[in-house]
């Protein structure tokens, strides 16, 4: 006996390939449309402030607002997710952006700028796109098999470096037409996600899985709406306690904000490198496509990788290369050999988010997984945040090489930390 691919109910015949997973793929379109909108909205943004005021102060507000805005929203939308149907907040969330979008367009487009409004749209953005987020990552399991779990995650880490190569090239083509071009054409992507999401079929959670995420207090009778506050405020404290007092997933959650940190910190002082020296002004697209180009053929291959190798060894493997690349990284010339050495670390990510998120799909229960993808979101988002700023710093003095030997020896400090961990030592082995 075999599991349904749509349904999960069991089946005589066997399990058809993910490749016929009509469910499997709106999901994934639609999380890619969002996540190319985000990465238009993380350009087109601070490109239009800065064009309509100069203000370089004022762009990197509202670049701030969408950055708290996605932090500050996490957690709640995935205790949203968690209480409410899932296709319909990924259908609401879309729309909504759809709708604030379209208002930016509108008014630039008549000739109307308003720092307010673009701090409005800016904010509902970033709420937005975070309350999407947990809801398609709780949803995953309910269309894709156990069994192909992994091969399904492995595949949904392509979809950043698609958006991180397709998007900020696109907001800048886009807004070099016109200023409205880049939010008009995420108008266009998230009403064509809307379309595609009415076509999803997620099947309704077992009885005995509903009735367990209800608290006993809101199933006694005569019991109002206003006497289950409290009970609906403990749905965040119960995420947070789940997640935090998870032997396993606790210390891969501090695992997971070290390498996010330094990563993200990586990446800016890469940036940062185009200033020093005469790099020639097509060097720093070239490190940065490196990049890409790399977390696109990590992911073609996380699924066979995570097969194939032991969660150990993916886990603790990963900080340790990292760490031996980024060394390499600030030994080796600025330019192609740099794309290629950082291509090398965007490699290794896409299997070790694979080994990852496919344990925390597979332990946590249904009624749980939005908000254990939002309280992961909240930390690993924070560290993403952080780690820009750190790498600004660390370049404020000019010096990319002693930067990068700084950033090797925080993923050694990872590395090290995660191999006197007996959980991330023994972490279980999924397929």
């Amino acid at each position: 006996m075999t599991v349904d691919v749509n349904t999960g109910s069991a089946t005589a015949a066997a399990v058809p390939p993910l490749s016929r997973n009509r469910n499997y793929h709106v999901l994934w379109g639609s999380q890619l449309v969002s996540e190319l909108v985000s990465q238009l909205c993380l350009i087109a943004f601070p490109l239009t402030v800065l064009a309509a005021t100069g203000s370089a102060a004022r762009m990197g507000a509202v670049s701030a607002a969408i950055a708290a805005a996605h932090m500050a929203a996490n957690v709640p939308a995935g205790v949203l997710v968690d209480r409410f149907d899932r296709k319909r907040v990924m259908l609401v969330c879309q729309c909504a952006r759809a709708a604030v979008m379209a208002s930016l367009a509108i008014a630039l487009f008549s000739g109307h700028f308003s720092m307010a409004h673009v701090l409005v749209v800016a904010v509902a953005e970033g709420l937005l796109g975070a309350a999407f987020d947990p809801a398609e990552h709780a949803a995953l399991p309910q269309v894709v098999p156990e069994s192909q779990l992994s091969q399904a995650v492995a595949r949904n880490t392509a979809r950043r470096y698609i958006a991180t190569l397709l998007g900020p090239a696109g907001a800048g083509f886009l807004f070099a037409v016109d200023r409205m071009a880049p939010f008009g054409v995420a108008v266009v992507l998230l009403v064509a996600s809307c379309v595609v999401l009415c076509f999803l079929r997620l099947p309704r959670p077992e009885p005995e899985a509903v009735r367990e995420s209800v608290p006993e207090s809101a199933e006694e009778s005569g019991s109002s709406e206003s006497e289950r506050e409290p009970e609906k405020a403990g749905l965040l404290a119960d995420g947070f306690r789940w997640v935090l007092g998870h032997p396993v997933i606790r210390p891969t959650l501090v695992w997971l904000m070290g390498c996010e940190l330094v990563i993200s910190a990586l990446i800016i002082i890469v940036l940062a490198m185009s200033g020093e020296g005469d790099m020639a002004p097509g060097e720093l697209g070239v490190m940065m496509t490196g990049f890409g180009i790399g977390g696109l053929l990590g992911a073609a291959v996380a699924g066979r990788l995570h097969a194939a190798l032991p969660a150990p060894a993916v886990i603790l493997g990963f900080p340790w290369t990292a760490a031996a690349l980024t060394l390499l990284l600030a030994l080796v010339p600025t330019g192609v050999p740099t794309g290629v050495v950082l291509g090398g670390i965007a490699f290794l990510i896409p299997t070790a988010f694979t080994t990852v998120m496919t344990y925390q799909l597979t332990v946590a229960p249904d009624e749980l997984r939005g908000r254990l993808s939002g309280v992961v979101g909240l930390f690993a988002g924070g560290a993403g945040a952080v780690g820009p700023l750190v790498g600004g710093l660390l370049m404020s003095g000019g010096n990319s090489r002693g930067s990068l030997l700084i950033c090797c020896a925080a993923l050694a400090v990872v590395a090290v930390g995660t191999t006197l961990s007996p959980n991330l030592r023994r972490f279980p082995t999924l397929k």
